[in-house]
């Protein structure tokens, strides 16, 4: 269900493409089969943490902008980067978050 919330969020702030994951080796599968160019991530997986879902994307492509979405924050580590927003999700706080993730991304590109 809070998948489905963020995908209607996010297509509201203008995302056109979504793919879920239970777990991180689904995510590094799916993000290489279309590159992101946004990563929203649960702490908590079926199988594993969005956090090491989002190591292993980015340790294979890179660096993409990435939001935290979790009812945990305190479960994350500090050192993470992206924003961290809790659930329930608030639209405008994923629209700053987005807006934050991204900022310089458009001049780079």
């Amino acid at each position: 269900m809070i998948a489905l919330e963020l995908e209607a969020l996010l297509g509201d702030l203008g995302y056109a493409s979504f793919d879920f994951a239970d777990c991180p080796q689904q995510a590094l599968d799916r993000a290489r089969a279309t590159r992101p160019v946004l990563i929203t991530a649960d702490f908590r997986l079926h199988t594993g943490t969005g956090v090491q879902a989002v190591e292993l994307i980015s340790a294979e492509m890179g660096a993409i902008p990435v939001i935290y979405v979790t009812g945990n924050p305190d479960l994350l580590p500090a050192h993470l980067p992206g924003c961290i927003i809790d659930k329930p999700i608030s639209a405008r706080a994923l629209a700053d978050a987005c807006v934050s993730v991204t900022a310089g991304r458009a001049a780079q590109g």
